[in-house]
């Protein structure tokens, strides 16, 4: 059983907020178009702040909590690079100007971290009082598996998503920017601007995508700590990422069926835990050694595929994957 002083919590949520801090007074006070270079240097720098700490956390409560915590970092890190998919249909599809993406993102980052926080608390709570969550959870996973690699080839429908009707309904709607304001003044009455709809688009998302990477993550852990800062370090790296390689997702044409793959794994991974508990100790389960192979593996094959398959057929373009069919709204069209 893996015990962290209320200390080490404190620190580790000092510096998660500390980054967060800076990343969002960054954005907000300095608005402006991420180069490559710039964009490198930040991931690099995640990159290395996530990996200093697993290092350090292995150190201190050993190499198996250690795995589990890098395991899990490499599994919400493939899910949040599926997120940064959604992210630019976001933009794509209410034209973000550039110079406020970088506040966007940040504040999608903060968010989904908030969600995901609460998740992780109430998902902690019912695998301690429940065993059989576990078969809920890998339920929830294998059915998010097999939607996602039905509609692997589709990109999520911003418009129609539940949220953002309610605040179309909420507020009228202006169709310019005004500069980054959520509101604004149009002919003497109080109207959102579109920068409002796109945080509401991205709080969506992040809420749906909390729904899925929570259950993956707890299929590699159920340490609380673990999931927390696995979740933590993938997040705070994404605004970098998304101006890293927003060029490359259109070539990571498998992403979605590599993705599937790997929540369909961690489903049955799941599912053999709780026969293993509740059913029958002779049940088998998945080391987490092996769950690091596997992952590691399939994301490697998809991403060599994806190239390979994107170079020879360059009109080849990826899709971020979605859990339902998208609507044709012809009616509209007309």
């Amino acid at each position: 059983m893996l015990e962290i002083s209320d200390l080490e919590w404190a620190v580790t949520i000092g510096v998660i907020i500390a980054l967060l801090a800076f990343d969002l007074v960054l954005g907000w006070l300095r608005p402006h178009r991420v180069g490559f270079k710039e964009a490198t240097a930040w991931s690099v720098f995640y990159i290395l702040v996530a990996i200093a700490f697993g290092l350090v956390f292995a150190t201190i409560h050993g190499w198996d909590f250690g795995t589990q915590y890098f395991t899990g970092y490499i599994v919400e890190k493939s899910l949040s690079v599926d997120n940064l998919f959604v992210f630019v249909v976001i933009m794509t599809t209410f034209a973000v100007p550039e110079e406020h993406q970088h506040k966007v993102l940040t504040f999608g980052i903060v968010l989904a971290l908030i969600m995901r926080a609460i998740f992780i608390a109430v998902g902690a709570t019912l695998l301690n009082l429940f065993s059989f969550m576990f078969l809920v959870f890998g339920l929830l996973l294998l059915w998010t598996a097999v939607q996602l690699y039905r509609h692997k080839d589709e990109d999520p429908d911003i418009e129609d998503n539940m949220v953002v009707k309610g605040a179309r309904r909420l507020f009228p709607v202006t169709e310019e920017y005004d500069g980054g304001k959520l509101f604004t003044r149009d002919n003497g009455r109080r109207v959102a601007t579109p920068m409002f709809i796109v945080l509401v688009s991205i709080g969506g998302i992040d809420l749906l995508f909390a729904l899925d990477s929570i259950p993956a993550v707890f299929g590699v852990t159920q340490e609380a700590f673990i999931v927390f800062t696995a979740n933590a370090f993938a997040l705070l790296g994404l605004r970098a990422l998304f101006f890293l390689v927003k060029g490359l997702l259109d070539r990571l044409v498998y992403l979605s069926t590599g993705l599937a793959v790997i929540l369909g794994f961690i489903g049955v991974k799941l599912v053999l835990h709780w026969a293993h508990v509740d059913i029958n100790p002779a049940v088998p389960e998945i080391p987490t050694m092996a769950s690091l192979v596997v992952i590691l593996g399939i994301l490697a094959v998809v991403t060599v595929a994806s190239l390979i398959k994107t170079r020879n057929d360059p009109s080849m373009t990826a899709h971020a994957g979605s859990l339902r069919a998208r609507k044709e709204r012809s009616e509209q069209r007309d």
